[in-house]
């Protein structure tokens, strides 16, 4: 096999399954065990793979309430409220983006209540302008991540 494309392949499995063994890798992708794991090893160096973490089901741990926070934030105040908000537990992404709003923020919270009283601490900083909240109704789909494309040359 050629190794054109090994590392998004390689990428792709662990998206897959991110408790594969290098031997299983191996055999997927018809490399040796070695060469899997050079890869690996230089795709964590170069910073592509960052940590091999769990894929949490919020609502099954209690968290069934996703607010999506929309914030028209003071300019030179940006980098501080998106720091505030990265920094909060319950933020599960923090987004800086062009639009009406300058920061949208998604959150995962208990119930109603515990995210009104968070929001609401949230919104007494005085270099938020402006903000609107949106309670999630239903997940239609919620990945952070997807699979690399693949040239089929």
């Amino acid at each position: 096999m050629t190794y054109e494309n090994l590392d998004a392949k390689l990428v792709n499995a662990l998206l897959g399954d991110g408790r594969a063994s290098l031997r299983s890798l191996a055999e997927e992708l018809d490399v040796s065990v070695t060469t899997v794991s050079n890869h690996l090893s230089d795709l964590e160096d170069e910073g592509v793979i960052e940590g091999y973490t769990p894929r949490v089901d919020y609502d099954a741990v209690g968290y069934d309430v996703t607010a999506v926070i929309q914030l028209q934030v003071e300019g030179n105040a940006l980098p501080d409220v998106t720091e505030t908000l990265r920094d909060h537990q319950q933020m599960t992404s923090v987004y800086e983006v062009t639009g009406d709003y300058d920061v949208i923020a998604i959150g995962k919270f208990k119930n109603t209540d515990g995210m009104n009283d968070q929001i609401k601490q949230l919104l007494t900083d005085p270099d938020i302008k402006a903000s609107n909240t949106s309670v999630v109704l239903n997940t239609v789909s919620e990945n952070e991540q997807f699979e690399l494309e693949v040239d089929d040359a």
